[in-house]
């Protein structure tokens, strides 16, 4: 659902799980739980306890920050997670699939209401596209689609990567898009504050051309970087 389709509230709370990665709208993104405070997180959208099995996934600023308790150690804007598939484990540990939703924009946090933290937030929504920017829009969105499939034939060797449908809205083209690609941290974080979807496209034009341009260089597909979790594997990142 867009953000133009959901009630709109001026303030919310959500549970929060900050990480050193950044889920974008429309991405997919499985984790693996272990520590305490994330196993009863689970335990408690799986039981209604926080209701419509949602949460917020937001990234940490520094790689060097062991324990958040400030808004500052945080991006400013971070991401709903939609529960999918989840497993507990035998020691009680879980193994889940997220679903990115729609951006927000963190206020405060709430360290005491809960073994994770809680988050006061905004949601963010887009700006609208300009009336008479139908051109710019078809021209924008054919030379994303194009450096992804630049990036997807330099990065895979299986032709049968994902490709967003032709009807895809130019508001969620961008991040889904960009969703399976192995772009860095600050560039992710970059497109889910970019608020223009115009604006976000050309800004993912120009990041996976850049990187097919690397992946053609080196003929290779570069390691994730430590705060990106592999996209074939369960992440392991609380």
């Amino acid at each position: 659902m867009r953000d133009a389709e959901r009630p709109q509230a001026d303030k919310v709370t959500l549970p929060l799980f900050p990480l050193q990665t950044v889920l974008l709208p429309g991405a997919v993104l499985p984790l693996h739980l272990f520590e305490p405070r994330y196993r009863q997180l689970m335990v408690d959208l799986l039981s209604g306890a926080v209701p419509e099995r949602r949460f917020g996934i937001i990234g940490i600023k520094s790689a060097g920050v062991r324990e958040v308790d400030s808004v500052d150690h945080l991006h400013p804007i971070g991401c709903t997670a939609l529960l999918g598939e989840s497993e507990r484990l035998p020691d009680g540990r879980f193994d889940v699939v997220t679903h990115g939703e729609r951006r927000f924009r963190l206020l405060d946090l709430d360290q005491t209401r809960a073994p994770y933290l809680i988050g006061t937030v905004e949601w963010v929504p887009d700006e609208p596209v300009p009336a008479g920017a139908e051109e710019a829009t078809e021209r924008l969105s054919a030379s994303a689609r194009s450096a992804y499939r630049r990036y997807a034939e330099s990065a895979w060797e299986d032709e049968t990567w994902p490709s967003p449908p032709p009807e895809t809205p130019p508001a969620e083209l961008g991040y889904l898009l960009a969703a399976n690609c192995l772009l860095p941290l600050p560039d992710r974080q970059r497109l889910l504050e970019e608020t223009h979807p115009l604006r976000r496209l050309r800004a993912v034009n120009k990041l996976l051309s850049r990187e097919a341009g690397f992946l053609a260089a080196l003929n290779a597909v570069p390691a994730p970087p430590p705060e990106v979790p592999h996209l074939t594997t369960r992440a392991c990142l609380n």
